[in-house]
């Protein structure tokens, strides 16, 4: 079981650490939020920190590729089932509106988007949104996918998860991440198909893929290939 800790840092923003009994060795990996680091267990936070400054200037150049462009009033959203953006207003804090073209964040006029708490705060508003409107959108899409293809479910959630689209459990009960919102269709309901094959057959053994080929037309690995290379980074 890993757990994980946060340290504040001036380059990184965060340093997000965790302890995970089987790692032997500290590893660490830049990513678009901040420097992610693996230790084994009772490492010291001051330890961890050490062997960050042993190789920051290597991983500063590596942050600099992948770190987030900074959200600002020309950030949009426009997905055939998500669209967002952000409008200038004359309040003293961010508000959030839902309308029938889409959500709207409007920021306080001197607002400062290089400050990372500013960051923070628009992307975690954006990730509520989105979470919203899946929870709306989501569950009826994979109701329906479940009664066209007799493949009944127990029960969904949405989940806040980039590491994954999705999953189902022993049970039947299927987690969804909101970040499906920012996919084309066919990938939304590849994913959706995906996690309903698993409530008949748990691994993915051949069983699986003929299932799920059968309803995506033969084109279910072509489709998990085309997943992997979209990226929902903002």
């Amino acid at each position: 079981m890993a757990t994980k800790r946060v340290l504040p840092d001036k380059d990184f923003d965060r340093i997000i650490v965790r302890t995970h009994k089987l790692a032997r060795n500290v590893t660490m990996r830049v990513k678009p939020d901040g420097l992610h680091v693996t230790v084994p267990p009772y490492s010291l936070s001051s330890k961890v920190l050490e062997v960050v400054e042993q190789y920051r200037q290597r991983l500063l150049e590596d942050w600099r590729k992948v770190s987030k462009k900074p959200i600002d009033l020309n950030f949009r959203i426009h997905t055939p089932c998500f669209r967002l953006w952000l409008e200038q207003g004359n309040f003293t804090c961010f508000s959030v509106r839902f309308t029938e073209e889409g959500v709207k964040i409007i920021c306080p006029r001197n607002v400062d988007f290089s400050l990372p708490e500013v960051q923070r705060l628009v992307r975690n508003a954006i990730i509520r949104a989105m979470k919203k409107n899946a929870q709306e959108y989501l569950p009826p899409l994979l109701s329906a996918l479940s009664e066209q293809y007799h493949l009944p479910f127990k029960r969904v959630k949405i989940t806040g998860s980039k590491g994954r689209w999705g999953s189902c459990s022993g049970t039947g009960s299927i987690n969804l991440s909101c970040y499906l919102m920012l996919l084309p269709p066919h990938l939304m309901d590849y994913v959706l198909l995906h996690e309903l094959s698993h409530t008949k057959e748990m691994n993915h053994g051949p069983r699986f893929w003929e299932l799920l080929d059968s309803m995506t037309g033969g084109r279910a690995r072509a489709l998990r290939a085309e997943l992997r290379g979209f990226n929902t980074d903002f």
